[in-house]
């Protein structure tokens, strides 16, 4: 490796690890103090930059804010992904792992996810920039595949009975998205009760039931 490259590789590098310090900065601010009342400067105090370093690596706030969304739906994909390509698992009990995994990304970014969902079902993809917008659909479309393609193989397998597997992959997602917003209303009411698990462990159940052929 010569030194220019190493240098770049290096500079790479230093731009991860800042972008990540501060992404996990306005994850901190957000959850304290929600995201309408922060600001740039807030983020940057919190990151320990001066908000010029700052704009060296982000556009404004909401740049920040969707690239907590991309990181939460990289994640998602990663997991979701990593499931799919399992060939030691049943297709049936991939549905059922489901539930851990769902659980798992909610705890990965609780706000973020809610967020996330507010998003999706209001007019807010609209106004993103195209570019980031293109990201987020490419991210859950990769996602809506890796669910689709462990229904491909329980009918492939015939342990599942013939649906058409997007639209599985779909009802799934409306669980997910369904349980969490649900959920967060109960929350808004009473902040001690999270039966999130539970709804998804006996939503996902009843699901996986009605299309395991007996």
């Amino acid at each position: 490796m010569g030194i220019a490259e190493r240098k770049q590789r290096e500079k790479e590098m230093q731009q991860r690890v800042r972008r990540e310090q501060i992404l996990n900065a306005a994850k901190r601010v957000f959850h304290t103090r929600g995201f309408s009342s922060v600001t740039v400067e807030d983020i940057a105090k919190e990151a320990e930059l001066s908000p010029a370093a700052l704009y060296l690596y982000f556009k404004n706030k909401d740049d920040i804010y969707v690239s907590l969304n991309l990181q939460l739906l990289e994640y998602l994909s990663g997991r979701l992904e990593s499931l799919q390509i399992q060939k030691d698992i049943a297709p049936e009990e991939k549905i059922a792992t489901l539930k851990d995994l769902f659980n798992d990304v909610y705890r990965f970014d609780p706000l973020i996810l809610i967020n996330l969902f507010h998003l999706q079902a209001s007019d807010g993809l609209e106004k993103l920039p195209p570019e980031r917008l293109s990201q987020l659909n490419a991210l859950a479309g990769k996602s809506l595949r890796s669910l689709a393609a462990i229904f491909d193989q329980g009918q492939a397998e015939g342990r599942f009975e013939t649906h058409h597997s997007t639209a599985l992959a779909d009802i799934v997602w409306i669980i997910f998205t369904g349980a969490v917003l649900w959920e967060e209303s109960k929350r808004m009411i009473n902040p001690e009760k999270d039966y999130l698990r539970s709804t998804l462990d006996i939503a996902l159940d009843i699901f996986r039931k009605g299309i395991t052929n007996r």
